[in-house]
């Protein structure tokens, strides 16, 4: 359930762009409206979505804040990150920006993952998930490397998409491609762990 609620904004910014998409016209009065003049039709359904995604952001903010009066650190990251890519998308009518967003965020996790264990001796990864399993030291070190490995990746796919394929293509993408890829590399890490596991019962 957490996982569909933290990719809630992705799930809306999909669900408005197919919508506007599907009534362009329609679509485009009701952003010509809210977000001002100037907007081309077929412009309309990323900013209509970007605009969803920031409103909901800030909903998760304001949900997260009244259910536990405590809201995470990544939260308000990914908040900041969608403010200013977001809203420079819906400032100048370019889409660019928002597209740079995911790769963004993902740059940003790898560098913390990164430069926690190499400058402050700090392994997040293990500092998130030693509560539920325990590992030895060198396999948490290749763990982080890998987390931090993955996002720099999937930064780099994210903006090959955008600018080798279409907007529809990287919207697309965006919610599927990203969704399947992560699962797909839990997976393989759970599949990895588990061999460690294996070889030392007490652990």
């Amino acid at each position: 359930m957490k996982f569909l609620f933290d990719l809630l904004p992705v799930i809306l910014f999909f669900g408005v762009y197919k919508l506007a998409g599907a009534d362009e016209a329609s679509a485009h009065a009701f952003a010509s409206q809210w977000l001002g003049d100037g907007i081309m039709p077929s412009q309309a359904p990323i900013l209509l979505a970007t605009a969803v995604a920031i409103l909901a952001t800030f909903g998760q903010i304001a949900w997260v804040w009244l259910r536990h009066r405590k809201v995470d650190k990544m939260l308000w990251v990914s908040l900041i990150i969608i403010v200013l890519f977001g809203g420079a998308t819906l400032v100048f009518h370019n889409p660019t920006f928002i597209k740079w967003k995911p790769t963004a965020l993902y740059w940003l996790f790898a560098a913390v993952l990164a430069l926690s264990a190499l400058v402050f001796g700090k392994n997040l990864i293990r500092k998130m998930l030693e509560a539920q399993i325990q590992l030895p030291g060198p396999v948490w070190e290749r763990l982080n490397l890998a987390w931090a490995a993955f996002f720099v990746l999937m930064g780099v796919l994210n903006i090959y998409v955008a600018y080798s394929f279409s907007e529809e293509t990287w919207v697309n993408f965006k919610l599927f491609g990203g969704m399947g890829l992560m699962l797909a590399f839990v997976l393989g890490q759970g599949f990895y762990l588990s061999r460690h596991l294996e070889e030392d019962p007490q652990q």
